[in-house]
């Protein structure tokens, strides 16, 4: 399997275990319907964010990945 594959495989696993098979589908389409500039997403998905709180999720989330490895 190549890397774009299992790329796209755990992504979906990702989608479908976080919000369930229906709605992993409907954000998929939402993707792909809609013109979607990630790097302007990616600037506004945080601003309510402080830089400490940001950096503790990071962390958070890292331990919690390492730990299920």
């Amino acid at each position: 399997m190549n890397a774009e594959m299992t790329l796209r495989n755990e992504g979906m696993k990702i989608l479908i275990n976080n919000l369930g098979h229906v709605e992993a589908e409907r954000f998929i389409s939402l993707i792909i319907r809609e013109p979607f500039d990630y790097t302007e997403w990616q600037r506004d998905l945080f601003n309510d964010m402080t830089v400490r709180e940001l950096s503790n999720a990071a962390m958070k989330e890292y331990k919690e990945v390492k730990d299920k490895k």
